[in-house]
């Protein structure tokens, strides 16, 4: 597959992002746990001039932090209809659906999912979901399906592994 086209990634958090717990305290959502190695996949996009964002049924101090650390390009949150919300972005970003790759989970990521040139689906999400996905991760959620997704991509523009890291380590050998 050639995915030169794709401009932009968005993801689903809970169950893409994280493994989908949710920590409640008494004054609600106290933390999440996200996965370093999809820290690198958000600046190995960026790299290569694709856009990333987060499109998430849930709003908390936590993600507002991880958004703001890894400086995605567009974030909704708190959001219950994430096809407006993907129309909104397209909108803001001057792309048309193909130019779009998604990771969702669960089933109100199906909508978007059916309208994006890419959808993604980590393997233990919904049925549903990995039905109407293009791709299915090896990574479970939480499990670094970011960094996983941003491989396959750049992989699918021709680039290999060595190729896609060099400059962010310095010499890669074997």
């Amino acid at each position: 597959m050639n995915f030169s086209g794709i401009r932009l990634v968005l993801f689903d958090v809970d169950g893409v992002l994280t493994d989908g717990s949710l920590y409640i305290g008494p004054d609600g959502e106290i933390f999440k746990s996200f996965n370093a190695k999809d820290g690198v996949a958000i600046a190995l996009l960026k790299k290569y001039g694709i856009k990333v964002g987060v499109i998430s049924g849930k709003a908390s101090k936590a993600l507002d932090f991880r958004i703001t650390q890894l400086k995605f390009d567009y974030a909704i949150t708190g959001c219950d209809d994430k096809l407006a919300a993907l129309n909104e972005i397209m909108k803001s970003a001057c792309l048309n659906q193909d130019q779009i790759a998604f990771v969702g989970d669960d089933i109100i990521d199906i909508p978007v999912m059916n309208e994006v040139g890419l959808g993604i689906a980590p393997m233990d999400a919904h049925e549903l979901v990995i039905n109407c996905a293009t791709h299915v991760t090896q990574a479970k959620g939480g499990g670094g399906v970011a960094r996983e997704t941003a491989e396959f991509i750049l992989k699918g523009t021709g680039l290999s592994l060595r190729e896609m890291y060099s400059g962010m380590v310095g010499s890669i050998t074997q």
